[in-house]
This record gives structure tokens, sequence and C-alpha cells, in this order.
């Protein structure tokens, strides 16, 4: 996958957004800055930084995607991607459901997705040399740009959602002592049931994590 690097962008997300809407980039293209002064982050928070911290987006094709992952948890299979490269370099950092990273109990970074017509978009912030507090900064030291290759390498490999799911779904017991935003309320992961296809159960209703 082609990887473009900027010196500075508003938001890696909204500028993928924009030109996949107006038909000037197909994907699939990566999109990475130094310095970025309005990322987006769930829940309309923003995800802003000094330059050696990680900002990058991408889009593939919904066809490109593997067959048995259901496009509401892009997201999660996105970030546990991201999360055993990481672990392959000896970090220790884990997945908050659905697809924050954490060290210890402090979050690292986090993933976002959108659907643009038949092209998904993943946007990725991780705090590798600089965080405000609370957040904390990552375990290992990499640069951003060679953090992205082996990335997009692994994201190629096309892992079944079945796979990523397996371990998924071991770590989700480091969630349950965490919250969790629904409907503008914290609600307990504790209280969760997880699914197979990436969902959570709570109060009988079925909560999907695409966002």
């Amino acid at each position: 996958m082609e990887i473009n690097w900027f010196k500075h962008l508003p938001s890696t997300h909204k500028y993928l957004i924009d030109n996949i809407k107006n038909n000037s980039i197909i994907a699939p293209l990566a999109i990475g800055v130094d310095i970025q002064s309005d990322g987006v982050g769930s829940r309309g928070n923003t995800w802003e930084g000094d330059e050696g911290n990680l900002y990058f987006s991408f889009c593939v094709k919904e066809k490109h995607l593997p067959k048995d992952l259901k496009l509401e948890s892009t997201s999660i299979y996105f970030s546990y991607i991201l999360k055993e490269v990481l672990s392959e370099l000896g970090s220790q950092t884990w997945i908050k459901w659905p697809n924050d990273f954490y060290l210890d109990n402090a979050k690292v970074g986090g993933v976002i997705t959108t659907k643009i017509k038949d092209t998904i978009i993943g946007s990725m912030g991780l705090n590798i040399l600089h965080a405000p507090e609370p957040f904390a900064v990552l375990d290992i030291d990499i640069l951003p740009q060679n953090l992205v290759k082996l990335f997009l390498e692994k994201l190629e490999k096309n892992i079944s959602w079945k796979n990523v799911f397996s371990k998924y779904k071991i770590e989700f017991k480091n969630s349950l002592g965490f919250t969790f935003h629904l409907d503008g309320k914290k609600v307990a992961l504790g209280d969760a049931i997880l699914c197979e296809d990436g969902s959570i159960e709570v109060d009988n209703k079925k909560v999907y994590s695409l966002r």
C-alpha cells in the first residue's frame, strides 16, 4: 500500500474522507503526518499532539477485508492487528474494548473507522513520545513511519477475523474493570458479554464498535 507522509495536516481522517468523497483518492492508500492539529477521536473528541507521536489514516476497499469480518467490528480488527505488531516489538500494550490501546490502566491511543461508499477508512493515534495527563506513552522506541510500514504489511496478509478474535477474546478480561460510553452514558464493561462478531451484549442489547 502506498504511504503519503506530510509534515502537517489538521486531520488525516478528514483528509481521506474529503478526498474519497470527491473521488480524488482511490483505496488502498495510507496518509501519515508528523504533526496533527485537529485530529478526530471517538465521540467527537480531538486527538492532537507534538511531533514524534503516531497520527495516520488508511483506506481499503470493503471487498479486500476478510470475508468473515463484520464491518461493525473493523475498528477492533484494525486495532488488534496493530497491537500484534507492537507485541512483536516487545510492547505490553493491550486493547480495551473496543479499540483503545492501553498500558496497565492508562490509555496510549485509539482507532476510529468510517465507511464511505465501499471504502473503509481507519485512523490511528498513538502516544509514542509525548502524552498529556492522564494518558501514557508507548513502552517501546520506534519511529512512526516504521510502525506504519509494519502495520500495513501485517494488514495486507488479510488475517481472518476468526484468528484475530480468538486472541482478542482472551484479552477481553482486561476490560472488565472499565466503562464505555453508550448513548452518552458510562456503562460498566463488567456487565457485558463479548459476542463472536465483536459486539457486546448489555441488558439484552447488542452494541457494536463502529464509530
